[in-house]
C-alpha cells in the first residue's frame, strides 16, 4: 500500500531516505524522500544507479543509501543522484544491542571517508564473512553441499549476509525460494543459523557522531523495544524512523508521539532491498521533505560541518 507521511507531528505513509545536498542543486522546498534503501553493496539487488533511477521514476526529491555495515555504494549513488537532479544523503545501517535487545541504528550524513568509520566498518564486514563460513559449515553438517566461496561470489560485496546464503541455496536447487531457505535453515533457532555479532547501541551512536552523522533508530515497530528508547536518547540518539513499510498507520502515529515526547527527529523509508523480498518497495513510503530539512538543520547546528556532498566536483 502506498503511504504518504504527513510531516513531523502526524503521519500517513511513504517514508524515505536523504543525503547531503549537492552544491550544484538548490534544495527542494517540497517533495518527498525515501531514507532507507539497500543496494547490491549489501543485501539489496539493485545497483546504486538502479535505485536512483527508480527513485526518480517515483518522483522522489531525495534519497539515502543505508547499506548494512558499509558506505561503499554512496559515492556511486551520489553521482547518480547529481545526474538525475535528486538530493542524496550518505548513510549506513548498523546492528546494535541494548540490554540484550537487538536494534538497528541508521546513520545519516556520515562522512564516507572518515577513517575511524571505515576502520570499524571493515571489522564489522570481517565478522560478516566469518558468520557466512559458520552458516555454510552448519549446512554442510546437514549434507547440504554449499561452499562459502559460492556465497561470496554471489554477494560480490564487502558486506555479505544471510540473504546471500539464501540466494545461493535457491541457485543450487536446495530451496525453491528465499523464504523457504530462511524457514528451513537460516532463521534464528533453525539448524544453519549462526549468531550475529552486535555492538552496543552507545558504540553505534558514538561511531556515527564521530563521522559527523545523525543516529536514528530504525523500524522500532519491528524491534518491540520501546522501553529502550529513553536509554537510547541518553546515549545521544537523534531520531526515530516513524514511517516504515511494516508500520501500520497506528504504529506510525505511536512513534510520532514518542518522537515528540523525546524531542527526536522523524525519519522514514521503504527499507527497499530491490527484488530480494518480492516486489520492490521503493516508492511505497514517502517522507515529506520538511523532515529532511530538519535533519540538515540538526547537522548544521552542531557546527562541525555542513552536510557532505557526495559525488560533487
Amino acid at each position: 500500500m502506498n503511504q504518504e507521511a504527513r510531516g513531523q507531528s502526524s503521519g500517513a505513509r511513504d517514508p524515505g531516505p536523504t543525503e547531503s545536498p549537492s552544491p550544484d542543486l538548490p534544495p527542494p522546498a517540497s517533495g518527498f524522500a525515501d531514507l532507507h534503501l539497500h543496494s547490491s553493496f549489501s543485501d539489496g539487488t539493485y545497483s546504486p544507479e538502479e535505485l536512483v533511477s527508480h527513485a526518480a521514476r517515483h518522483g522522489l526529491a531525495a534519497i539515502a543509501l543505508t547499506d548494512h555495515d558499509t558506505v561503499e555504494g554512496c559515492e556511486r549513488a551520489g553521482l547518480a543522484c547529481k545526474a538525475a537532479g535528486l538530493e542524496f544523503i550518505s548513510g549506513t545501517e548498523l546492528t546494535a544491542e541494548q540490554n540484550g535487545n537487538e536494534l538497528h541504528i541508521l546513520g545519516y550524513f556520515v562522512d564516507i571517508r572518515n577513517s575511524r568509520l571505515l576502520s570499524d566498518l571493515a571489522e564489522f564486514q570481517a565478522v560478516r564473512h566469518k558468520r557466512i563460513h559458520e552458516m555454510v559449515a552448519r549446512l554442510n553438517e546437514l549434507n547440504v553441499p554449499l561452499e562459502a566461496e559460492a556465497v561470496f561470489a554471489l554477494a560480490n560485496c564487502r558486506s555479505p549476509g544471510r540473504p546471500h546464503v539464501a540466494r545461493a541455496l535457491v541457485n543450487a536447487g536446495v530451496c525453491g525460494s528465499m523464504d523457504e531457505a530462511f524457514d528451513r535453515f537460516l532463521k534464528k533457532n533453525r539448524p544453519a543459523w549462526a549468531p550475529k555479532m552486535k555492538i552496543s547501541a552507545q558504540v553505534a551512536i558514538d561511531l556515527i557522531h564521530r563521522a559527523g552523522g545523525l543516529a536514528v533508530m530504525a523500524h522500532p515497530g519491528l524491534n518491540r523495544s520501546d522501553h529502550e528508547i529513553p536509554g537510547l536518547v541518553k546515549a545521544g540518539l537523534d531520531g526515530i524512523e516513524c514511517f516504515h513499510t511494516k508500520h501500520s498507520s497506528s504504529t506510525s502515529e505511536h512513534y510520532l508521539q514518542l518522537a515528540a515526547q523525546f524531542h527526536l527527529l522523524v525519519t522514514g523509508g521503504s527499507d527497499c532491498h530491490g527484488l530480494s523480498k518480492g516486489k520492490p518497495l521503493i516508492g511505497t513510503v514517502k517522507l515529506p521533505y520538511e523532515n529532511v530539512a530538519r535533519l540538515k538543520a540538526r547537522v548544521a547546528s552542531r557546527g562541525s560541518r555542513t552536510p557532505p556532498a557526495v559525488g560533487g566536483d
